[in-house]
């Protein structure tokens, strides 16, 4: 029997003849293996497409740009080929149905109200979404290979990670054997040449300069999937070179270059606090894109890991070839994920929910430094600062909750798997329900949270302290809440003065120079009156100062003309 891409062991006394070999001896053999070959089609069973079905796209209206649309723009699918969505959708099925049993669904979408109950003390609340919902242990992972960047997976021991990890060097194609070889496993005793490779000493013997030395690369090197296990066991000095590797892409050893392709990383460690054996590095964690947790074993599936037993199926050794991704598809993945549109709405809520964090007054004098940022850098207390903050309602201000803003990567990173969460869905363009979805996992070890802020004090809110996926989805529906209230959809001169100006200079006259700067300067004197200073007029603040002195230099500019 043909391989399927890995190796399909059942065990060691029960491996399939090859296709065309003779069958073992007696008359019970034959049907034994008809028994051995139904269970591994049981493993190997894909959901039949489409498996999210849709209705049919209205017709947009005419766009002479259609006419000039060619393969290239728009890629469709060879005759009889699954589409690349839902290839993917297959594959998490499949994940769901017979390898990792996560019986989660806490990525919630409903197309109408969901039902709910509530329970206990606590007034537990259990919704049945509507609308097809999604393990994040899976999806994410998942999600991951499609955009080939960085995942962290975290857990106890035991609970899947370098299972699941495994099963996506395997839909990348590579067999099992290889993606097990492959697996850096972190240890207190790793050196970089562990790491990386190591000079070849007849090399190093022989050498009359360093451009000399031939290196002998570790082969998980130029894999499209790299796997770290234990991550945070790994000493200071080699996680360094680790970062070059995810960072740039670039191993370095004696001055000599490895490069390495673009590749979807999955690393895993037993706590989400970056301890471990070393502390992990900051830089090293501010690589991660995405952070999944992996929940507990249901009791209730019990009978599922003793079928399993009893068939002695591994479902890593049984992926079926359907679901399995060549390199040319996995690039196009990631370049389909980029076309998926971002509306301008649901982007002006992203600008506002990010401007709510790295505003911090205390911090300086001047404006522009008036940042969280701005403390960190000076080495001192972040509570030393805090008393400072006077006048404003801190359960209001949502950039109370954090000791930090976020960076441009955490930003692009946002995009990016929201786009992909759109793409898995079968959609050309990204929802609200998609962004909030995503937010909590990509923000997960990006907002470092105060945990000493008045909001967690309230009543219902401490559990937010450790569960920090409901803390950031929640962070996010209050800012959606305020910006509702400001009415920013359709009152927003900021918005206004900003597409003005985008409309470009050329042939702009003094006379309206001179009007638009008037009205930001009215604007500012208006805003000055009586206004709480928070994050969100903060950035706004700093915006109109920008556009201020882009018409300044181009009203001198036209006046010396």
């Amino acid at each position: 029997m043909e391989s399927l891409g890995c190796a399909i062991q059942v065990t060691k006394a029960r491996r399939l003849p090859a296709e065309g070999a003779a069958l073992p001896g007696g008359p019970q053999a034959p049907a034994a293996l008809r028994s051995l070959m139904s269970t591994l089609d049981r493993y190997r069973q894909i959901s039949a497409s489409p498996t999210r079905p849709a209705a049919a796209a209205a017709p947009g209206s005419f766009d002479v740009a259609d006419l000039y649309a060619g393969p290239i723009d728009s890629p469709q699918p060879d005759a009889g080929q699954t589409p690349l969505d839902e290839k993917l959708r297959q594959a998490y099925f499949w994940i769901t149905n017979h390898a990792i049993i996560s019986p989660f669904y806490d990525i919630e979408y409903s197309d109408k109200p969901p039902q709910s109950w509530t329970f206990g003390d606590q007034k537990v609340q259990l919704r049945l979404p509507s609308d097809q919902s999604y393990s994040s242990y899976v999806l994410l992972p998942l999600l991951n290979l499609a955009v080939r960047r960085r995942c962290l997976l975290v857990g106890g021991p035991g609970r899947g990670k370098t299972a699941i990890a495994v099963i996506m060097g395997i839909l990348a194609g590579y067999p099992l054997r290889e993606v097990r070889r492959a697996i850096q496993h972190g240890q207190p005793q790793m050196t970089i040449a562990d790491l990386l490779g190591n000079p070849l000493p007849s090399s190093l013997v022989s050498a009359t300069d360093m451009d000399e030395v031939k290196i002998s690369w570790r082969r998980w090197l130029s894999m499209r999937i790299k796997i770290i296990d234990e991550y945070n066991r790994i000493p200071t000095r080699t996680q360094s070179a680790l970062l070059t590797v995810m960072a740039d892409n670039y191993a370095e050893i004696y001055d000599q270059i490895y490069e390495c392709p673009e590749a979807a990383w999955y690393l895993t460690a037993n706590d989400d606090a970056g301890g471990g054996t070393y502390e992990v590095i900051e830089a090293l964690r501010d690589r991660i894109d995405v952070v999944v947790k992996a929940l507990h074993f249901n009791s209730r599936f019990l009978g599922e890991l003793l079928q399993r037993v009893e068939d002695g199926v591994k479902p890593e050794e049984v992926v079926p070839p359907e679901i399995i991704f060549t390199e040319a598809e996995l690039g196009q993945m990631e370049g389909q994920i980029r076309k998926v549109r971002l509306p301008t709405p649901l982007r002006r809520r992203i600008e506002f929910f990010a401007s709510h964090f790295e505003f911090f007054e205390p911090a300086a004098r001047q404006v522009e430094y008036m940042t969280k940022d701005t403390v960190k850098l000076s080495g001192l207390d972040f509570q030393s600062f805090t008393a400072a903050e006077a006048g404003k309602d801190a359960v209001a201000d949502l950039g109370v909750q954090t000791r930090n803003g976020l960076s441009v990567r955490a930003l692009m990173t946002m995009l990016v798997f929201s786009k992909a969460m759109a793409w898995f869905r079968g959609a050309a363009e990204v929802t609200f329900e998609d962004l909030r979805q995503i937010l909590p996992f990509v923000l997960h070890d990006k907002l470092v949270q105060n945990r000493d802020a008045p909001v967690f004090e309230q009543p219902g809110n401490a559990p937010l302290r450790a569960d920090h996926v409901s803390w950031i989805r929640s962070l996010f529906e209050a800012s959606c809440k305020e910006y509702d209230r400001q009415n920013l959809d359709k009152d927003d001169p900021v918005g206004k003065f900003s597409a003005e100006f985008e409309a470009g200079l050329t042939g702009l006259g003094e006379a309206e120079v001179r009007k638009r700067l008037s009205a930001i300067e009215n604007t500012l004197a208006t805003w000055s009156k009586g206004r709480k200073l928070y994050g969100h007029l903060y950035d706004d603040l700093l915006q109109l100062k920008y556009l201020h002195q882009r018409y300044t230099n181009y009203l001198r500019w036209l006046t010396w003309r």
